[in-house]
């Protein structure tokens, strides 16, 4: 009948479908095969369930052929999307013509007997992923009459039968121009509407009601509503185009950022489709190829997702990536997973989203629709512009497009006086520089000034990370230095990294100019006071952009970015002499950093060795800060107090080295120097008491531990019992960690003892050492936190106690008691790191180091312990570094002999016995 068949008039045409239509829905067919049993169903029931019964199985046929050929086809989202909603049309269709002409028929209908079926919303737009609500309006010409009642209620239970997610409303049209104007998501919804089914003058006439009464000059306060709307939805999401598990439909960059550019451009310029956008002069050509391109892989993504996941999912959680990668067909190259490129991909397109957003913002700007930022009308004065350049809407501009591209340095100058001036670069300039990137060749690259007016760029207006984010933007970054450029949106896919490998380049180097500004003297008085000296800031800063421009090979990105800084550099315009430096901190950008967080930096040798590779305080303070910077630059919550303290000690420590000598650090001198402090810390005990004291103790624990631990322990000791167990917990809020102390009769594996028992009330192990003393007992000291890297609470210190009791007499065997708590979460289950286990004799003057390289997983750390005192090793101490779903533990370790473990099968049968513990541990862990 009439109506009863999707009507697409009313909308522009969809794209071609992702298969034939046939396979997707044949309306006319199941009517055909419905009409025998129509005729022989005693009541309303039967035909409804003859209904749904067909439908279910149609849907689902109509569901695996969309699906089968997009995964044929797996970029091709237009069809597939398309093809999802003229599946629901066919289904809403069909229900449509059974509720009103065999549930519900009418003779001869009255005037106010009429319904028509509107989609709006997504559904609207005839766009539909895989688990896709569909939004339904009833529009009825009058209130609604007890036959449209009816009509209505039979159609929503037979969808609600076939499991689909409606979401629905009954009215009138006075009701939707009234709604519509108190609520802005209801207007937008009402914006897409498109007549599916049943009465179409009905629905005409909502339409041009619409445009008269609604839309019309509400353009500025629909505009108002929607950036403000998405603000919202950014901050709560982020407010960050490059989070590493971004959400595809709601996330910066993502597909409601463009469905919000093209309301608005709708809204001004009553659009159909964005390619209209090129007709009214919002979009160039080129500029709505981007748009298409990203939004088609916007929509194969979230496409994907929900097909794996079965369920409307639109966040790109670590697991769910390395799965939608695959089906996207990204695969696996030398030194990068096809996870990583399909990540990147992902957000180059969202950095796009970014670039039409400031377009369409700036078309409307210009419409004088929306007001310049409230930030730049604060300025009262602004600086008077240079020759060639113009205020426009608040933001800067060029006078001529002509003139300003005659001459090619003015692609670096438009950013110079963007920064000179603190004014925001208008939308319209940065199209004019994204269009003639190609007069950045190499003549410009090699040009002197050229590289002077970039380094001043970054050396001279305070804030060089905004001209940095706006080149990069725009493609100048990349396009000056074309080895910058494979790193552009590269993902790192781990658990560590927050950012993309450009963006943690800029917040490295934002970092530097904050401390700069003296905004961080509290948080970093090293750097602070570093910078206040003096320091070499173009070396420095030239080092920071440079520092990660290796990543992505198969080669040590380290290695391969000292490579490509010895012929970067001086084409910036450094001399040789800041060239080779600028080398040198890329080449050990990672070396205090792994010093302080893998290394026992109270081990005299570990201070000596890396003295040795700094050689003079200049290389050390250069050094310290990109350390500094760096650290900060992973995530906003990677760097803390812990780390903060292990680079201020190392630092402290290397300086003193430098400066007066390397003897400072010999084991007599900390020894002697250790004992003093003591004594003074104790000045109320007897001197024989004292004697004892300093006499128990081997010179290991006096260079090891800080006299504060030394007066603990001294405490924990006294007229201690052999069947005594002593704790003492204290928390350290300066450097965000617990420290634990036990004394207690030494016994084997005492090491592994303890970390089991700090591993089973839920505590995180970041540093430890123990002696054994003269008379038998051991000193352990323990640094702890909570699983979110806060201070462990001291609280606990009951339950530490009675378990390592329980452990020590052997009521409970740790892994048993760790048992509910080794399991790895499912989106952290696709990280895979190779074990690497390493044995360094020369790290250390008595010790052997083992460093064991691996997957992180709860109760590792016990695992490991536990197979080294099994092997009759003695732990001296570990070092836990932590990085993401990566881990680095060292022990300082000797054999059942106090020596070195030097021989070579000693060493195999020790690693392999340690990576079986690893592969037991991971089996526990995945099970």
């Amino acid at each position: 009948m009439p109506g009863s068949e999707p009507n697409r008039d009313a909308f522009p045409p969809v794209p071609d479908l992702i298969c034939p239509s046939r396979d997707i829905f044949d309306g006319d067919a199941l009517w055909a095969e419905l009409q025998p049993i129509f005729e022989g169903a005693p009541d309303a029931a039967t035909v409804r369930n003859a209904t749904v019964s067909l439908l279910r199985n149609a849907m689902k046929s109509g569901r695996t052929a969309i699906a089968s050929a997009l995964a044929e086809h797996p970029l091709e989202a237009y069809p597939a999307i398309a093809s999802y909603a003229f599946l629901t049309d066919g289904i809403v269709s069909l229900i449509y013509r059974v509720a009103i002409e065999r549930l519900h028929p009418l003779a001869n209908p009255t005037a106010s007997e009429r319904i028509a079926l509107l989609a709006v919303g997504g559904y609207g737009r005839a766009e539909m992923a895989p688990q896709s609500d569909v939004d339904l309006l009833f529009l009825t010409p009058y209130k609604i009459t007890p036959w449209a009642e009816s009509v209505i209620e039979s159609m929503l239970y037979m969808l609600w039968d076939l499991r689909l997610k409606v979401g629905h409303a009954s009215r009138t049209i006075d009701d939707c121009l009234r709604l519509g104007h108190d609520d802005f998501t209801i207007r937008t919804a009402l914006l897409e509407q498109r007549h599916i089914c049943g009465d179409a003058e009905l629905a005409q006439k909502l339409a041009d009601q619409l445009w008269k009464k609604l839309f019309k000059n509400t353009l500025a306060e629909f505009i108002e509503a929607k950036l403000a709307e998405r603000d919202a939805r950014h901050e709560k999401q982020g407010d960050q185009r490059f989070m590493v598990e971004p959400n595809v439909k709601e996330g910066k960059g993502g597909l409601r950022d463009l469905q919000t550019l093209f309301w608005v451009a709708k809204y001004q310029h009553r659009v159909k489709k964005p390619q209209d956008l090129v007709l009214k002069g919002v979009f160039t050509e080129d500029e709505y190829e981007t748009f298409r391109e990203a939004e088609e892989f916007l929509w194969a993504v979230r496409c994907q997702l929900h097909l794996v996941t079965n369920r409307p999912s639109d966040q790109l959680t670590f697991d769910l990536q390395v799965e939608v990668a695959d089906r996207l067909g990204f695969k696996d190259t030398e030194g990068r997973r096809g996870v990583e490129h399909f990540m990147q991909a992902y957000f180059l397109h969202a950095t796009q989203v970014g670039d039409l957003t400031r377009i369409v913002l700036s078309a409307l700007e210009a419409a004088q629709l929306k007001e310049a930022p409230a930030l730049l009308r604060l300025f009262k004065r602004r600086k008077r512009l240079k020759p060639g350049y113009k205020e426009k809407h608040g933001r800067l501009d060029v006078v001529s497009d002509t003139a300003f591209l005659s001459d090619k340095l003015n692609l670096l100058r438009l950013f110079e006086e963007g920064l000179r001036t603190g004014m925001l670069i208008h939308p319209d300039a940065m199209r004019l520089v994204s269009a003639n990137l190609d007069l950045i060749d190499d003549d410009m690259r090699n040009d002197k000034e050229a590289n002077r007016i970039f380094l001043g760029l970054l050396l001279k207006h305070g804030n060089p990370e905004r001209a940095l984010r706006r080149m990069n933007e725009v493609g100048v970054l990349a396009a000056f230095i074309p080895e910058f450029e494979p790193i552009v949106a590269m993902m790192q896919f781990n658990m560590y990294h927050s950012y993309t490998v450009d963006e943690h380049t800029i917040q490295v180097i934002s970092n530097f100019a904050q401390i700069e500004r003296r905004e961080l003297g509290d948080q970093l008085p090293i750097s602070t006071e570093i910078l206040n000296r003096g320091i070499n800031r173009k070396v420095l800063m030239v080092a920071m952009l440079l520092h990660d421009i290796g990543k992505g090979r198969p080669q040590d990105h380290s290695i391969l970015g000292a490579q490509i800084a010895r012929k970067v550099a001086p084409r910036l315009g450094l001399n040789a002499k800041d060239s080779a430096t600028v080398e040198w901190l890329v080449r050990y950008h990672l070396l205090m950093s792994d010093m302080a967080q893998k290394r026992d930096i109270a081990d005299p040798r570990t201070v000596r060795d890396f003295a040795k590779a700094v050689k003079t305080m200049r290389r050390l303070e250069l050094l310290t800060v990109l350390t500094v910077c760096d650290i900060r630059g992973v995530g906003p919550n990677t760097w803390n107090n812990w780390k903060a303290t292990l680079i201020r000690t190392l630092y402290n420590q290397t300086q003193r080295a430098l400066e007066e000598g390397m003897e400072d650090l010999n084991r007599a001198t900390r020894g002697t120097e250790a004992k003093r402090a003591l004594r003074q810390e104790l000045s109320d005990w007897t001197a024989k008491d004292l004697r004892a004291e300093t006499a128990r103790h081997y010179d290991s624990y006096w260079q090891g531990l800080h006299v504060t631990a030394h007066k603990v322990f001294a405490k924990l000791l006294r007229d201690i019992k052999d069947d005594e167990v002593r704790i003492d917990i204290y928390e350290d809020e300066e450097r965000d960690v617990t420290r634990v102390y036990f004394a207690l009769a030494d016994h084997p594996g005492i090491f592994s003892r303890i970390a089991g028992a700090l591993t089973a009330v839920r505590a995180n192990i970041v540093d430890a050492r123990t002696y054994t003393s003269k008379d038998g007992y051991a000193t352990a000291c323990f640094w702890v936190q909570d699983s979110d890297g806060h201070p462990f609470d001291v609280a606990r210190k009951e339950r530490i106690e009675k378990m390592l009791h329980r452990l020590l007499r052997g009521e409970v065997i740790a892994t048993e008691a760790n048992a509910n708590s080794d399991k790895l979460k499912k989106r952290e289950r696709v990280f895979k790191v190779p074990t690497h286990i390493t044995f360094d004799n020369d790290g250390s003057e008595i010790y052997t180091i083992i460093e064991v390289d691996t997957r992180d997983r709860p109760g590792l750390l016990h695992d490991l312990t536990r197979t080294l005192a099994n092997a009759n090793i003695y732990i001296a101490s570990a070092v836990i570094a932590t990085y993401g779903e990566q881990v680095v533990d060292s022990f300082y370790v000797k054999d059942m002999f106090g020596l070195k473990i030097m021989a070579e099968h000693k060493k195999l049968q020790l690693e392999a016995k340690l990576r079986q513990a690893i592969e037991q541990s991971a089996e526990r862990a995945t099970a």
